[in-house]
């Protein structure tokens, strides 16, 4: 259930249960309900991370740290590699600072 996470990430977690930031406490909030009949744990160690909720029946991952994460399945990059470049592509530029001028 915790893919070999070792005792310190439980402690670690532990800690950060009882620490949410305002975003996690309020997706908590909503998560803690089982939405749609599903579990979730918050913090919940994985191997050597912590992930903020986490599904087991799902295996899904839920992370609320303001980061943009793009993922693709195996199946996306080796039967349309050119989507998912397109894709990566689309963020990069998004994501672009535009040179200073100097």
């Amino acid at each position: 259930m915790f893919y070999e996470a070792n005792p310190l990430l439980f402690e670690r977690a532990k800690y950060l249960r009882n620490h949410l930031t305002d975003a996690e406490m309020k997706l908590w909030g909503y998560l803690r309900m089982r939405p749609m009949g599903y579990k979730f744990r918050r913090q919940h160690p994985i191997g050597i991370y912590i992930v903020d909720f986490y599904c087991h029946a799902l295996k899904l991952v839920i992370e609320a740290d303001g980061l943009q994460v793009i993922r693709f399945t195996n199946n996306e990059i080796l039967k349309n590699t050119e989507h998912v470049t397109e894709q990566i592509n689309i963020i990069l530029t998004e994501k672009s600072i535009p040179p200073s001028g100097g």
